[in-house]
């Protein structure tokens, strides 16, 4: 596993500036981004918030935590990292490598065509695992894992604007092309995709 850097909790700005900054971005330059900023969008994703606790930084419906991220990277475009697709691990706060190469035109592509993705630093993807959520919630844990993902986006909208960044958020997409190219685990269905990269 990569171990990601510590995360730095005190940004340039505000939170009430971030919402009010944050836009949808479809337009990204070539720039990477550094390890720091993405050890701070997962923490912001799906990071522990106390000391030796398991809370996570989005709520989630009876702490079950049913939602993953995953992270697909170009070729130096996060330095340090090679390309590939990497699962967040929130014990530990480090990235598995899933699959080797850049995945992030494919992913696109996979998205409708939506050609402006491959451009961003990094795509993140959202995925959920519904049986870790519907054995204690029924068929009403479908939407609270929806919820949170929902908030997982969010945060990692707000968390770019913070770091200077800019986030897209894509739900159209075939889903069994994304989860290939992605690398998602068998039990896993992807919900969104979040390109994050230096706006253009």
């Amino acid at each position: 596993m990569i171990l990601l850097p510590e995360v730095i909790k005190k940004g340039r700005i505000s939170v009430e500036e971030a919402i009010a900054e944050r836009r949808t971005i479809r337009d990204f330059n070539d720039s990477p981004i550094s390890m720091a900023q993405l050890s701070s969008l997962c923490w912001a994703a799906q990071g522990t918030t106390q000391e030796g606790g398991f809370k996570r930084a989005a709520p989630s419906a009876g702490a079950l935590y049913p939602i993953f991220l995953y992270v697909a990277v170009g070729d130096g475009t996060i330095e340090g990292i090679e390309a590939g697709v990497y699962k967040y691990i929130t014990k530990g706060h480090g990235l598995k490598k899933v699959l080797e190469g850049d995945k992030r035109g494919a992913i696109a592509r996979a998205s409708l065509e939506q050609t402006w993705m491959r451009h961003a630093a990094v795509s993140f993807v959202i995925t959920v695992d519904y049986d870790r959520i519907t054995p204690k919630y029924g068929k009403r844990g479908i939407p609270y894992a929806h919820y949170e993902a929902g908030h997982v986006a969010q945060n990692i909208m707000l968390e770019a604007v913070a770091l200077g960044l800019g986030a897209g958020i894509v739900g159209a997409f075939s889903d069994e092309a994304v989860a290939r190219e992605s690398g998602i685990a068998e039990n896993e269905l992807p919900l969104l995709a979040l390109p994050v990269g230096h706006v253009a």
